[in-house]
């Protein structure tokens, strides 16, 4: 049985003050929460104090990217070994953000991957498809593009090491939800060709939903038969919204 995991992305928002208020709100609330993994993924500079809070409790701590290098003059960047010592369990990897704003490529994302696992790192692996892209009908093929990067790179046996985030660009930040019926879809296709190179891979691999996802309809989206969970962006900035998620998988 896969754990149902709820992820929040906070993106580029926050403030000491906030970040406070946020963490205590989630820490108060999570023991309604029995069965999903719970992880944050604040803004680099705030993840020490929010590794501080969560230090002792169930939430987990993942960071939203991860340098494809170790060490070394990679100015701006940080690296595995940096997110693990200030306790960092997860990564975020390939956001869609991340491809179309800041130009990151298929094998750029699969480097990101790899050395996040090589270091001990769980990657949250982002996949998903434009608007212009969807109504071109070319969904399948855009997923199976960026899946094929790490696959490349790795082997399908090291997708069992993280999480894969299917993530609808049109979706993101929009209002905008795939139906529970399009959700699933993708998510069937996405373990089926996973399933075609390792059955138990694809078995036990997690993938989320990441397409607004919130509190009245997260509980319709997780019973789905093959999505475990969610990538939350908006929602996971209240926190009663993002426990209302946390919730839903109960």
């Amino acid at each position: 049985m896969r754990q149902v995991m709820v992820a929040g992305n906070w993106k580029m928002n926050g403030s000491s003050e906030s970040v406070k208020e946020l963490m205590t709100g989630i820490l108060d609330g999570m023991a309604s929460v029995t069965k999903a993994e719970v992880v944050v993924c604040p803004p680099a500079v705030y993840l020490s104090r929010v590794c501080g809070a969560a230090d002792g409790s169930a939430i987990k701590v993942g960071s939203q990217n991860i340098c494809d290098q170790d060490k070394g003059a990679f100015t701006g960047e940080i690296s595995a070994d940096m997110l693990k010592d200030v306790g960092c369990e997860y990564a975020i990897i390939g956001h869609s953000e991340r491809r179309a704003l800041y130009g990151e490529s298929d094998e750029l994302v699969a480097r990101r991957f790899a050395a996040a696992r090589r270091n001990g790192i769980k990657p949250i692996f982002c996949i998903g498809e434009t608007l212009e892209e969807r109504e071109s009908g070319v969904t399948n093929d855009v997923c199976s593009r960026q899946i094929d990067a790490v696959i490349a790179l790795e082997g399908v046996e090291a997708l069992a090491d993280g999480v894969i985030a299917y993530e609808p660009v049109w979706a993101i930040g929009t209002g905008k939800v795939a139906t529970p019926e399009q959700a699933q879809d993708v998510h069937a296709f996405i373990r089926g060709k996973i399933a075609d190179l390792n059955a138990d891979v694809a078995e036990g691999l997690r993938i989320l939903y990441g397409g607004s996802m919130n509190a009245g309809n997260a509980k319709e989206l997780i019973g789905q038969q093959d999505i475990d969970g969610g990538l939350i962006g908006g929602a996971s900035l209240k926190a009663e919204d993002f426990l209302a998620i946390c919730q839903a998988a109960e």
